[in-house]
Formats: C-alpha cells, sequence, structure tokens
C-alpha cells in the first residue's frame, strides 16, 4: 500500500508542473467570452480533457513499454520537451492573435446525446463556425504530446527509484495505473480552481488583459523549455 500511495502522489506531482498548467490556462483563457458559467465551463473541460490525454498515453504507454521490455531512445525524450516547448509558444501566440484578431475562439456547446458541453477552438470568424462534425478534442491531443517527454522516464520506473526494477510485474504495472490516477487527481482539481478563477466578476472586466498576460506568458515558458530542454 505504501507504495501505491507513493506511485499516487509522485503522479499527482506531475500533473501540477508548470508546462501543464500552462498549458492548460493558455487553451482555458478567453478574453472574449464574459459569461462566468462559460469560462468555468471551458477551464474544467480542458483540465479534463488535457489531463485524459495526458494519463492515457503516459500509463498506457510507460506500461506497454515495460510489459514488453522495451525502451525509448533518449532522443524521444528531449524531442518531447522541445515539442513541448514548441506547442506553449504555438499556444500562445495563438491566443494572443486570438485576443486582437477575433478570428480566434473557442466555445462550449452539446454534441448528440452527450450530457456535458464540450469546448472547441475555431479559426476564422464566428459567422462561419464550422458544424458540430468538423470539430476536434484539441485538450485531449495536446495533453498527450505533453506526455512524451516523461514517457521513457516512466517506462525505466525513475519516479519509484531503482530498486523496483526486479519487482514482479504486476506490481510495476500498478504503479504505473496508479501514477496516471495521480495525474487525472492533480490536473482536475487544477482545472476546478481555475474554473472558479475565470468565473469571478473581476476577471471577466479585464478579461482581455488576462488572455495576453496569459499567453506571453506562455510563449516565455515554451522559450524556456526549448533553451533548457
Amino acid at each position: 500500500m505504501f507504495l501505491l500511495a507513493t506511485a499516487l502522489f509522485l503522479g499527482f506531482l506531475h500533473g501540477l508542473g508548470a508546462d501543464h498548467l500552462m498549458a492548460i490556462a493558455a487553451l482555458s483563457v478567453d478574453g472574449r467570452i464574459t459569461s462566468p458559467s462559460a469560462r468555468r465551463t471551458r477551464a474544467l473541460g480542458v483540465a479534463a480533457r488535457f489531463a485524459i490525454g495526458h494519463a492515457l498515453l503516459l500509463g498506457l504507454g510507460a506500461g506497454l513499454l515495460v510489459l514488453i521490455g522495451w525502451s525509448i531512445p533518449e532522443v524521444v525524450e528531449r524531442g518531447g520537451e522541445m515539442l513541448g516547448g514548441a506547442l506553449l509558444v504555438v499556444m500562445g501566440g495563438v491566443g494572443l492573435w486570438g485576443v486582437f484578431s477575433g478570428k480566434v475562439y473557442g466555445h462550449t456547446h452539446l454534441h448528440d446525446h452527450e450530457p456535458r458541453p464540450h469546448w472547441h477552438l475555431h479559426v476564422g470568424t464566428r459567422d462561419h463556425h464550422p458544424q458540430a462534425a468538423t470539430h476536434s478534442h484539441l485538450p485531449t491531443m495536446i495533453g498527450a504530446a505533453f506526455a512524451v517527454s516523461s514517457l521513457r522516464a516512466l517506462a525505466l520506473l525513475t519516479p519509484f527509484g531503482q530498486r523496483l526494477g526486479d519487482a514482479p510485474l504486476p506490481l510495476l504495472l500498478a504503479l504505473i495505473t496508479v501514477f496516471a490516477v495521480g495525474i487525472l487527481i492533480s490536473m482536475s482539481l487544477f482545472g476546478v480552481a481555475l474554473a472558479r478563477v475565470l468565473s469571478t466578476h473581476t476577471l471577466a472586466r479585464v478579461g482581455q488583459g488576462a488572455a495576453t498576460l496569459v499567453g506571453l506568458s506562455s510563449v516565455a515558458l515554451g522559450i524556456a523549455w526549448i533553451v533548457t530542454a
């Protein structure tokens, strides 16, 4: 039980990485959305989808690698760090362009037979909004992309220490699974906190300023991530 609790805690901490939280914030903030409920729904949806994509790729990928006994080259890990930094720069740049041009926007709506609204990103004008069938799950895909840099380390059991190298396979797979659950919990809780912040009336009055600040911060962190990768 101690090992499983440790894995849960380590996964929780992993989910709170600065790059992950910045990506969720960059995808969630939009200065043109003034409704508190829309801001809250968007932040919750983005965080949940990002967490699912990240945890699934990291947990399933590392579990599969351990199961078949393969390893990932170190260059893939570094490439994943570069990819994460590049995505932060792109998301920040897109957010800034959207704030000032109005041609990048997001919205929430219901698909058929789905109980909760989903948030989607679109490029273009609102009067040429695409049909529901063309919607993509961008936060989920970006969350999965951010998991690439950590896949090698988790498959090598680095977060758990070298002493587990000879542990039974079921235990190793359980630790990886619990680690992924920890990621889901921490990112989801961040989404709840972010939703509360974004739904405040004070932030609604400075919506574009907040979106600009998040965009600039995302670009700055992305550049720093690339330089230090």
